[in-house]
């Protein structure tokens, strides 16, 4: 038997039905001789029989049979669920387009039109059992998919049924720990465990959850924008956007515009209909950072808003409504502004309504840990590289710097320190103007030094603070046992890395002294 005669498996098995002996004969020599397994039914129901009893992998069924046609016989077998997806091929002599429609209907899935062609039988019973037995496999893969997803189901669901109890514990446990733990995520984004930040995040959980005006103060750099976020973020708006607004940064002819939003043709420009911030914040909140850089013609429509909640787009006549929460916050002065006229009062008034006032960094030094912390972490993860060691020297020498330019500063110095640390120590290169002064060589006395110490000079000579910084660094030395790297080593303890510290020996002539012979 060549390869295309064979049957795509060994115990595939067909019901051929026909009330003609002589088809009857034909097509179980037919398919036979082609390896397949035949059983013949000469009427509708023996045929029905036979299934009952053992279900074949395909049925060629004559239409035309006494007693019961074939269409009867096909409705009975896909009536029963043991029988109804054996797939049904109808041989009749009849092959008009309304025939074969019937045949579909009782459940057929083709049609084979006598006198029939042996190749064209072979070819459509062959295509129908892949056809079977792809969707088996189909069907059995899907079964068993199932039956993997029920029993993982079942498996994450004993797992959050655990998870629920520990949570359940950690909660107990918890209130009791509450109060005591500090974390440095403990305010949101507002890093930090000093008294000053305690108080700041005090205001805002008093002030959130209201819809009363905020105005934030502080020094450029101190985390104006990360108070605003806290506020919206626990207030009932926070399912809101958070739109920020920089006054300062705004062009003058453009910020009626940008507040309140234009109609195209309104101006040169206007090609198109515009929203504005207050629109685009509608249902949440609204920053207005540096809100003292507002031009005085803008700051009588801004009134009007806060006070009456409406606003109109430039060029246009229709009146909208502003819901939305306004929470300024500036650098400047207010007051000093409206004393000098460029700051209207009753608008500074209006916004003063819960003012809170950032500290700068270095009126909350026992911050610095967290956050230099902190900042190591988002450095390390946004420039994608190892992560350096933060050590006790290195935070010391954060904190003796007085940070001018606040939290902002911090991070810059950081992010500088972490690139250039490349996986070791971090090192810091500042100023030391909050630290104090090195102790000074005593020197020759002069006339007019002598007994006097106020005339004694507060600085250091180049000289005298090279020799400070190698007497430092060999006090280092010999407290770290000679130790360059590593913990407790003299890198660790002057906050540098070890590349540094050796450079530095190398300099002023450091080698660690050779045992005497005993």
């Amino acid at each position: 038997m060549s390869e295309d005669k064979q049957p795509t498996s060994a115990r595939e098995e067909i019901l051929v039905v026909d009330d003609t002996p002589a088809n009857l004969r034909l097509l179980t020599e037919l398919l036979s001789g082609h390896g397949y397994r035949v059983r013949p039914a000469d009427d509708g129901a023996l045929a029905l029989k036979s299934v009952a009893a053992k279900a074949p992998d395909l049925i060629l069924l004559d239409v035309n049979m006494p007693g019961m046609d074939g269409y009867e016989v096909c409705r009975r077998l896909k009536a029963e669920e043991k029988s109804s997806r054996i797939p049904v091929i109808f041989i009749s002599a009849f092959g008009d387009t309304r025939q074969k429609v019937i045949g579909f209907e009782a459940g057929g899935i083709d049609y084979i039109t006598k006198p029939f062609e042996a190749e064209e039988v072979l070819a459509r019973v062959r295509t129908h059992l892949r056809l079977r037995q792809a969707e088996e496999a189909l069907r059995n893969a899907h079964n068993t998919l199932e039956l993997r997803v029920q029993e993982r189901t079942a498996e994450l669901r004993r797992a959050l049924e655990e998870i629920e109890g520990l949570k359940s514990q950690l909660e107990l446990r918890n209130d009791y720990l509450q109060e005591a733990v500090v974390e440095a995520k403990a305010f949101g984004d507002l890093v930090g465990q000093s008294a000053a930040l305690r108080q700041i995040v005090g205001q805002i959980d008093v002030v959130a959850p209201t819809e009363a005006l905020v105005l934030i103060l502080g020094e450029t750099g101190t985390g104006k924008e990360l108070v605003a976020h806290e506020i919206h973020q626990r207030s009932a708006r926070k399912e809101g956007p958070l739109v920020r607004v920089n006054c300062a940064s705004i062009p003058r002819e453009l910020f009626e515009s940008e507040f309140f939003g234009h109609v195209k043709g309104s101006f040169t420009g206007a090609v198109k209909d515009r929203a504005g911030r207050f629109e685009t914040a509608e249902g949440g909140t609204i920053f207005l950072d540096e809100v003292g850089e507002i031009p005085l013609d803008i700051q009588n429509k801004l009134l009007r808003v806060l006070q009456e909640k409406r606003y109109e787009r430039v060029g246009s006549d229709v009146t909208r409504r502003a819901d939305v929460r306004i929470v300024a916050a500036t650098n400047r002065d207010l007051k000093k502004a409206v004393a000098a006229g460029r700051f209207r009062e009753d608008l500074y008034y209006r916004l003063n309504v819960f003012p809170i006032q950032v500290p700068p960094l270095r009126e909350r030094m026992d911050d610095i840990p967290l956050l230099a912390k902190h900042c190591v972490e988002l450095s390390t993860r946004e420039l994608k590289c190892a992560k350096p060691r933060l050590t006790r020297a290195a935070v010391t020498m954060l904190q003796s710097y007085d940070w001018p330019g606040n939290v902002r500063e911090l991070r810059n110095v950081i992010e500088r320190a972490v690139i250039l640390a490349r996986g070791g120590v971090l090192d810091f290169d500042l100023p030391i103007t909050g630290q104090a002064a090195p102790p000074a060589r005593p020197g020759p006395k002069t006339d007019s030094s002598a007994g006097n110490p106020a005339a004694q000079p507060r600085f250091l000579t180049e000289v005298e603070v090279e020799l400070f910084e190698r007497d430092n660094l060999l006090h280092a030395l010999e407290s770290a046992n000679w130790k360059i790297s590593g913990p407790d080593s003299a890198a660790e303890l002057m906050g540098l890395k070890p590349t540094t510290l050796l450079s530095r020996m190398t300099k002023w002539g450091l080698k660690r002294p050779e045992r005497e012979p005993s």
